[in-house]
């Protein structure tokens, strides 16, 4: 069995895991950090001492609504404290947090609450519309919370919840660390729905501790966090900083100017991106203005970064850029560049992070292990790696074998044990970093009465990476347009999601069993790109 030659450097040893459920990590960091800032958010400052007091209240506000152990809590918000405070208060009881993307539309929001079986959802009153209008599409939810002004008189206050609750801790609850879940995030897959992805209480616990040490996380770092919280990017960051003592710096969304600005003010250390995020610094004139001395690091992940994008961003700022890699499954780390030294490629996503095993795979079978820079599946086991899928155990049998996670990303190796991801296995769009699967976009054109017979794939796009273009074949006697097609999408999805561009086609090439050939697709398209 061959085996990558590792540099003495570069060795990555094996790490203490405490047997603790994942909301201890936070009453342990209020003990150590006290006084110390937690969260940053706009004018407002919570230390950690606060902001485990303001968990056990909205915790025991939860256990009043009747909400127990195994059940379902959405979270539909933007970054803001009231999401941490709800994630971590959902675990200090044995409740579960199920993150929803705050771009979803009725449709989207409606299907995960009722696939996750949420009976609780925490929203923002700016997102609250969205949830009239799904409500009466999800019957077994039974109470809706809302930060900000409650709109209705069905709803409660996140407020007046956290008031009228005592911020005593709450009864402890008995966990099995490595069954009982502690959060329920959803992976679109390449087939279907976006399937619900079982994450332990040991699972994150696990990880974040993989993740502080890779990073070299410490109680005297300071986090800009503008990474969406229900991702589950965010969420690594968003745990990981509190059981390190770090301080977190939130925005609720991205704005260049706004991000610089607190990288100064606050001297962040950490800075967390995906590939766009750096493309726009690249071609941001002003970004020479801005001191961003006090960064250790500018980290990437979800996406492939062009090098010379990662080069560029060193030259007009002088902060290293570094490459990780990871998913859902996996909690999600599960590489990561070496942030000391000079021994980071720029090319690689890295190394394999503590107490993980790695494979690399032939494609068709998945069972023959390649040697140093032999290209195929790459597959991972660890602690961290999910329990399966939500119930779906045909998909979960497909992702975990024997314990590996295979994870539909093609790559190698080389010799001193850096992964380079190639090429994608599965057939997932990525958009700035955010999966789309072309299934679900298909089945919502089947929906318009026009359309006879469709496909998705990805286009290459300079800035977004991939955006989705569809093929369409249109129905005898029926006209209709491009632009129609689009919006009657876009009106169904969330922004990200939509088509950019549709052709119109006689027939969608395909296999005799009837699956779509998206590299045909692909293919064509890319010979029509060349100069």
């Amino acid at each position: 069995m061959p085996d990558p030659i590792f540099k003495s450097a570069l060795f990555r040893p094996s790490l203490e895991y405490p047997e603790i459920p994942y909301h201890e990590m936070l009453r342990e960091a209020a003990q150590k950090y006290s006084n110390k800032p937690a969260i940053i958010f706009k004018d407002l400052c919570i230390t950690f001492r606060e902001l485990d007091a303001l968990v056990n209240s909205m915790a025991n506000a939860l256990l009043s609504l009747g909400i127990t152990k195994g059940d379902k809590v959405a979270l539909f918000m933007m970054n803001r404290p009231e999401w941490v405070i709800s994630f971590i208060a959902a675990a200090r009881i044995g409740a579960v947090a199920t993150p929803l993307n705050p771009s979803y539309k009725k449709m989207e929001v409606a299907y995960q609450v009722n696939d996750s079986e949420a009976k609780i959802l925490i929203t923002h009153e700016t997102l609250y519309p969205v949830v009239r209008e799904a409500r009466p599409d999800m019957p077994e939810l039974k109470t809706v919370i809302v930060v900000g002004a409650t709109p209705e008189e069905d709803t409660l206050s996140f407020d007046d919840l956290i008031r009228k609750s005592s911020p005593k801790r709450p009864p402890p609850v008995n966990l099995n660390l490595r069954e009982d879940l502690v959060a329920l995030p959803y992976s679109s897959g390449t087939t279907g729905l976006p399937k619900g992805t079982m994450l332990t209480q040991s699972n994150l616990v696990t990880n974040h501790i993989q993740f502080i040490s890779s990073s070299r996380m410490t109680d005297r770092d300071t986090l800009l966090i503008f990474l969406p919280f229900y991702h589950i990017y965010g969420t690594m960051l968003m745990g990981s900083s509190i059981y390190a003592g770090a301080t977190q710096v939130l925005m609720e969304r991205f704005d260049m100017v706004e991000s610089l600005t607190l990288v100064e003010k606050y001297r962040v250390t950490m800075h967390f991106a995906v590939p766009p995020i750096l493309i726009a610094m690249v071609n941001y004139p002003e970004i020479k203005q801005y001191n961003l001395s006090s960064l250790r690091f500018i980290f990437t992940g979800a996406a492939p970064l062009a090098p010379e994008v990662g080069r560029i961003v060193k030259e007009l700022t002088g902060v290293r850029v570094l490459q990780g890699y990871g998913l859902t499954e996996a909690s999600p780390l599960t590489h990561a560049n070496p942030v000391d030294g000079d021994f980071a490629k720029l090319e690689s996503v890295g190394l394999c992070i503590s107490d993980q095993e790695q494979k690399i795979v032939d494609i068709e079978t998945g069972e023959k292990e390649l040697g140093p820079d032999e290209v195929g599946e790459l597959i991972v086991r660890g602690p961290h790696i999910m329990k399966g899928y939500w119930k779906n155990p045909e998909a979960t049998r497909q992702a975990l074998r024997n314990g590996w996670l295979y994870t539909g990303d093609i790559a190698k190796i080389d010799k001193d044990g850096f992964v380079y991801i190639v090429d994608r296995k599965k057939e997932m769009i990525k958009y700035k970093g955010f999966g789309i699967a072309p299934a679900e976009l298909e089945a919502v054109l089947f929906q318009h009465p026009a359309v006879a017979d469709c496909a998705v794939f990805p286009k290459p796009d300079p800035e977004a990476g991939e955006v989705p273009k569809g093929v369409v074949v249109l129905k005898k006697s029926y006209h209709t347009t491009a632009e129609e097609l689009m919006k009657f999408v876009e009106e169904r999805v969330a922004g990200y999601k939509k088509i950019r561009e549709i052709e119109f086609l006689e027939t969608i090439p395909k296999t005799a069993s009837g699956k779509i050939l998206r590299r045909v697709l692909i293919e064509r398209e890319r010979e029509r790109m060349k100069p």
